[in-house]
């Protein structure tokens, strides 16, 4: 179930990346946890961005197992393809609001107008980028220098600096790094062992307490 908070027909709302470049009327909807947002294969109709909440983006592999290429946090834009169908299936992570474009309405401004173009550009280049890195992970890195790796990440993109509050299971966070369950919590205890995270509340609220280490096991 998701709940339409659409705002009015003429309002328009600066969209991520896009704002003061192209305004373009917007939607807004809540999706619960674990609903699924659009799937592989459909027709790719919206650009997406999160307001609240977070996403994740998966491929079921022919076995059943589940591959996540992606999380998108607050303020992340997603769902830009190409080829005008989703390469990737989306579900909400935990309870998850998003502004949604059609990609109808950017077009016109796509096609005529500079800076657009540069946006859509610099959106792309920031996913290419981030599935190099992300295939340089599966395929070098250790199990601990993957979850390192996965902890510097989502440093850099929270907002209380030292301080992660996950929104992800470490079931997704296995799924996204090519690991097993039981290996991630061998690799976060580990970790804690080595003093450079501990945990605060629950296993989801981590203190990075020495950034500066983590991230040199990240580099090994």
């Amino acid at each position: 179930m998701l709940v339409n908070n659409n705002s009015p027909p003429n309002a328009r709302a600066s969209f991520g990346g896009l704002n003061a470049v192209a305004q373009v009327p917007s939607m807004e909807f809540s999706y619960p946890k674990g609903t699924e947002i659009f799937g592989a294969s459909e027709p790719a109709q919206y650009l997406y961005q999160v307001i609240e909440g977070a996403v994740r983006s998966y491929k079921l592999l022919s076995d059943g197992r589940r591959q996540i290429g992606a999380f998108h946090l607050a303020g992340d834009i997603f769902g830009l393809e190409f080829d005008g169908f989703h390469r990737f299936s989306t579900e909400a992570v935990i309870s998850t609001r998003l502004r949604m474009v059609k990609r109808q309405s950017l077009e016109p401004s796509a096609h005529s107008n500079v800076a657009t173009i540069l946006s859509f550009l610099r959106m792309a280049s920031t996913n290419l980028q981030h599935a190099e890195d992300h295939l340089l992970l599966l395929g070098q890195k250790t199990a601990l220098e993957r979850v390192a790796n996965f902890l510097v990440e989502m440093e850099h993109r929270s907002a209380a600096a030292g301080v992660l509050a996950l929104p992800m299971s470490r079931l997704d966070i296995a799924d996204y790094l090519g690991l097993t369950l039981e290996t991630v919590s061998r690799a976060l205890t580990m970790l804690k062992k080595r003093g450079v995270i501990r945990f605060m509340g629950t296993q989801r609220d981590i203190v990075l307490a020495d950034t500066g280490g983590l991230a040199k096991i990240d580099r090994c």
